[in-house]
C-alpha cells in the first residue's frame, strides 16, 4: 500500500474573511476562524482522509497552538511526529480573504524552523514523498531539507515537489530554485510559480522548459484546469471542475494530494490531474484548507 511522507511546515491559520474593501486606519468587519494549515499538513490529512496513508513531520510550539493542530492532525487519521520545540511558538499565518474567495497570507514559520536530519523518520514503510518548498526557503530550515531530500533520494523513493509561491521564491532566486528541480521526480505548480522558472508565459512552453530540469511537471491552471508532461511524452490537459468558490486557501494543496493518490499507485497521469481538480474542487467549496470530517 502507498503511504507518503510529507515534509514542510505545519502552522495555525488565522482566517479573516472580508466582504468590503480594506481602509487603512479604519475597522473593517470580517469573519474570524483558527483552522489547522501549512502546505505539508494540508497534503496529509487530504491524503488520509481519501484512504491514503500518511506521516507528517511536525514541529510545533509548547503552547496551545501547537496542541490544536497535534490534535487535529490525529481526527483526521494522519500519523506524525510531535517535536516540542520550547519558547518558540507554533507557526501561524494570518489569511485575508476577499470577497471572490481569493487569499493573502502572511505566515510566521515559528518551531517549523530548524528542520533536520534527525526529524526523519524511519522510511520502510514509506513509498513516495512530498516536499513543500517552505523548508528550502527558511535559511533555518534549508540545509536539513536538503539533507531530508537526499536521503530519502538514496533510498529510491519518488518525490514530488511543490515549490510554493513566487512571492517567497524571489527569497533565493531563480537559480537556486531550478537546482533544487533537478532533485525530485515530480514538480507541481501553478501558472505563475510556472512563469518565474520557466521564463515562459505559455504554460505548454513553460513546461517544456522545466522539463529539462525535472521528470515530470504539473501545472495548475485554475479555472483552465490543469496539464502535465513527462519527458518523452506528449502534454496531457483537463478541464476544471465547477464549484462555487468561498475560499482558494489550501486548493493547491488538496490538488496535489488528489494528484498523488492517482500517480504514486501507477495511475494514468490524466487520472492523477482529475483527481486532483476534484480534491481541489471540494476545497475551494468550504472555509480554511482542510477536508470537513
Amino acid at each position: 500500500m502507498t503511504k507518503v511522507l510529507c515534509v514542510g511546515d505545519i502552522m495555525l491559520d488565522v482566517s479573516a474573511v472580508i466582504g468590503s474593501s480594506i481602509l487603512p486606519g479604519v475597522e473593517t468587519r470580517a469573519t474570524i476562524s483558527t483552522q489547522g494549515g501549512g502546505a505539508a499538513a494540508n497534503v496529509a490529512s487530504w491524503l488520509s482522509v481519501s484512504g491514503t496513508p500518511a506521516y507528517l513531520i511536525a514541529r510545533v510550539g509548547d503552547d496551545a497552538a501547537g496542541q490544536t493542530v497535534l490534535a487535529e492532525l490525529d481526527k483526521y487519521g494522519v500519523e506524525h511526529s510531535q517535536t516540542i520545540i520550547p519558547d518558540v511558538n507554533t507557526g501561524v499565518v494570518i489569511v485575508l480573504v476577499d470577497a471572490l474567495g481569493e487569499r493573502t497570507m502572511f505566515p510566521d514559520s515559528g518551531a517549523n524552523s530548524g528542520l533536520s536530519l534527525a526529524d526523519l523518520p524511519p522510511l520502510d514503510e514509506i513509498t513516495a514523498v512530498y516536499l513543500s518548498g517552505y523548508p528550502l526557503v527558511n535559511p533555518k530550515s534549508r540545509e536539513g531539507a536538503l539533507d531530508i531530500l537526499r536521503s530519502v533520494k538514496e533510498r529510491g523513493l519518488p518525490v514530488i515537489f511543490d515549490p510554493s509561491t513566487v512571492g517567497v521564491l524571489l527569497e533565493v532566486g531563480l537559480i537556486q530554485v531550478r537546482g533544487w528541480l533537478e532533485l525530485v521526480d515530480v514538480v507541481i505548480l501553478n501558472e505563475e510559480e510556472a512563469h518565474f522558472l520557466s521564463g515562459k508565459k505559455n504554460p505548454i512552453e513553460a513546461a517544456a522548459e522545466l522539463l529539462k530540469s525535472t521528470p515530470l511537471v504539473v501545472i495548475k491552471r485554475g479555472g483552465n484546469g490543469a496539464l502535465a508532461q513527462a519527458r518523452g511524452s506528449s502534454v496531457v490537459q483537463i478541464s476544471a471542475i465547477e464549484a462555487v468558490v468561498v475560499d482558494t486557501t489550501g486548493a493547491g494543496d488538496a490538488f496535489a494530494a488528489g494528484f498523488i493518490l492517482v500517480w504514486a499507485n501507477g495511475g494514468e497521469l490524466v487520472d492523477a490531474l482529475n483527481n486532483g481538480a476534484a480534491l481541489a474542487a471540494k476545497c475551494v467549496a468550504i472555509r480554511g484548507a482542510r477536508p470537513k470530517s
